[in-house]
């Protein structure tokens, strides 16, 4: 991971952070995380995914969240200032990801509001956007999440 850790005065709308390599997901992948924390048919077997809308195995979407996260923390753009995540807001999946699919992860800052009542820290909100490897979003969402400033 490349440390960066960018804190509150850091960051300005506008900025972006892109992960420089993706994550592929394999049917195993996909099928572990599903019979652990999301045991739908189309998540978990592959014979009865293929009589769903989606006609095949396809990841689940909390699957696609955690992967797109993760790989966006490992660009360091944020590790230990970072206070913790308050919500995501306009979470949305536009398509399947399927066993094979290489995910990538853009995040780009888009407010830094300073905290009136603790001044050590404040709130950054940045849109995520998961994309596959045909450069198609597979999903999208707002980060809120606080952030140590360097001085307070």
């Amino acid at each position: 991971m490349r440390e960066v850790d960018n804190y509150l005065e850091d960051l300005k709308p506008g900025d972006r952070f892109e992960t420089p390599t993706g994550y592929t997901l394999s049917e195993a992948d996909i099928m572990g995380f599903a019979q652990r924390y999301d045991p739908q048919p189309f998540h978990i077997d592959a014979d009865a995914a293929k009589q769903t809308i989606h006609s095949g195995l396809i990841a689940s979407g909390f699957q696609t969240l955690a992967a797109g996260f993760r790989i966006l923390y490992g660009t360091g753009f944020i590790t230990t200032a970072n206070l913790g995540g308050v919500g995501i807001d306009e979470l949305r999946w536009l398509r399947p990801v399927r066993p094979g699919d290489t995910l990538r992860s853009i995040a780009e800052i888009t407010e830094v509001t300073p905290s009136k009542s603790k001044p050590d820290r404040g709130v950054v909100k940045y849109a995520l956007t998961v994309l596959n490897q045909k450069k198609e979003p597979v999903l999208t969402g707002i980060f809120i999440i606080v952030v140590k400033r360097r001085r307070g």
